[in-house]
């Protein structure tokens, strides 16, 4: 094993051994959790407003039916994703219900394409 590997090992060790062992450590890790979530949340929503921006005629052009599925694909994946923990915790209806909202958004975005795809040059 190389040295850059264990020095990194030891480091995650020293990490959670400060976490367990210092009083508070437990609530400054959700803390800095939490900041992570945050700055990774509010990196994608950047991307996905550059991405508006950029593709805004592409976006338009697609007619208004097609518009509204993609946006409501859009929205099915972001609740899906947001109750994935409740849904999926057990074998009942909420997996269906996950599994529905991520087979529409996926046959919505699917529908989206092909019709672009059928109508650009």
């Amino acid at each position: 094993m190389n040295t850059k590997a264990l020095r990194n090992a030891g480091i995650v060790v020293l990490l959670a051994v400060v976490v367990y062992a210092v009083p508070g450590g437990q609530t400054s890790a959700q803390f800095i959790g939490g900041l992570f979530s945050t700055l990774i949340l509010a990196s994608l929503v950047f991307a996905a407003w550059r991405m508006y921006r950029e593709h805004r005629v592409a976006l338009y052009s697609l007619g208004d039916r097609d518009r509204g599925l993609l946006y409501g694909g859009v929205a099915g994946i972001v609740l899906a994703a947001a109750g994935a923990q409740k849904l999926l915790e057990g074998s009942g209806p909420g997996v269906v219900l996950w599994l529905a909202l991520i087979g529409g958004a996926i046959y919505a975005f699917v529908t989206v394409y092909r019709n672009f795809k059928a109508y650009s040059f």
